[in-house]
């Protein structure tokens, strides 16, 4: 691999100028919430682990989660949780809404009820830079951001990236012609700073270089860490996963969703299903590693992972697993919630509903969800 020199890093730089509309003005956000008195939560990870998930597959058979289960003994792990409904599409939009969405499987209408996203944003002033999606990628996926309800909608939504994060396809050929850039050394990194300071201007000035180096930052990390090259089994949930944890590392937003969907394979192979389930625990380890290693996020995060629904009892006739026989396999499953407020090590079986997530993020952020129809996760502050 060649060095980084001068002319890569202009490309960089004028990649970075390109991604900053996307990335939102003011990355390093001065914002502060109104979070419930005494809490220490100010960020929160939503994994939406959709594509159907068994608690067979995974709490049922802890060598397949063991990221997972240690977050469980850390946290609190809810085994009886009620699922909205049976289409992926609208059960995984019920979890960022709070009411069962009725949605067909070949939909791809925004709804008309308002998201986590939209009342976390309005109700707060809170600005879009702080507000996340990272998705596995497809058609149906950007309109788990904002809803179509006229007292919401776009202007209170979220970002949201799909697995092949910012790097579009002209950025890419970029790429081919000059090249993969290397990390910057520590002193050449600390002589850019420099530099960057010594830009005029004033204060303003300032904020824009830095908001522009956070944003360089982001693209090397997303190269060298090698996002856009993961391939193989859960391919597209190990890249939504990943680009949430560059995002939370780099940009320290307060809300991240991320919506996974391989487990779907499941259809065709119990095997390729169980594979994906220990591909996307490994990713969620590295996600939450990343958490633990950073003071100010291991101080501050929140992680939830819950799955739109389970999957059928028995296989089918192609070794697989449909979801539709109604079993309670299908319609319980286990959501993790883990974090500096929450109770741990704590297993509730009372039962709970996918869609009582959205009123406790807003809770625990300090607002209302006021036209979600679900409640909120009992038994889990400490």
């Amino acid at each position: 691999m060649e060095q980084f020199n001068f002319d890569r890093r202009s490309l960089i730089r004028g990649a970075a100028l390109g991604a900053a509309g996307a990335l939102s003005p003011g990355l390093a956000s001065s914002f502060s919430l109104p979070l419930q008195k005494g809490r220490k939560t100010k960020r929160v990870v939503l994994v939406a682990f959709a594509g159907g998930v068994r608690t067979r597959e995974t709490f049922g058979t802890p060598d397949n989660i063991p990221n997972m289960r240690q977050l469980a003994d850390e946290g609190v792990l809810y085994t009886n949780v009620a699922t909205a409904n049976l289409g992926h599409f609208g059960a995984t939009m019920s979890i960022f809404t709070g009411v069962s969405e009725p949605r067909g499987i070949r939909e791809n209408a925004r709804g008309q009820e308002p998201t986590l996203f939209e009342y976390l944003r309005k109700g707060l002033a809170m600005p879009k830079e702080d507000i996340w999606v990272t998705t596995t990628g497809g058609a149906q996926q950007v309109n788990y951001s904002y809803s179509l309800h006229p007292e919401y909608g776009a202007k209170y939504g979220a970002n949201i990236l799909d697995g092949e994060g910012i790097f579009n396809t002209e950025f890419k050929q970029l790429l081919d012609t000059w090249g993969m850039p290397e990390s910057m050394g520590e002193r050449e990194k600390a002589l850019l700073d420099q530099l960057r300071k010594g830009v005029g201007g004033g204060p303003d000035a300032v904020r824009e270089a830095e908001r522009l180096a956070r944003v360089e930052e982001y693209i090397l990390k997303e190269l060298t860490q090698g996002t856009s090259d993961i391939t193989g089994t859960a391919a597209g949930d190990r890249k939504a996963l990943r680009l949430a944890r560059n995002l939370l590392s780099l940009f320290r937003p307060k809300v991240v969703g991320v919506v996974l969907q391989n487990a779907d394979v499941a259809h065709g192979s119990y095997n390729a299903y169980s594979e994906v389930v220990r591909q996307n625990d490994a990713a969620i380890g590295e996600l939450v590693m990343a958490i633990r290693e950073d003071e100010e996020l291991a101080e501050s995060t929140a992680v939830i992972v819950m799955p739109e629904f389970g999957r059928d009892r028995d296989l089918n006739s192609r070794r697989g697993l449909d979801h539709g026989d109604g079993s309670p396999d299908l319609r319980r499953v286990t959501c993790l919630a883990w974090g500096p407020d929450f109770k741990r090590g704590v297993e509730i079986d009372s039962e709970q509903r996918t869609t009582d997530v959205v009123g406790t993020v807003c809770e625990l952020f300090g607002t209302t969800a006021p036209l979600a129809r679900g409640g909120r996760l009992t038994g889990l502050y400490s």
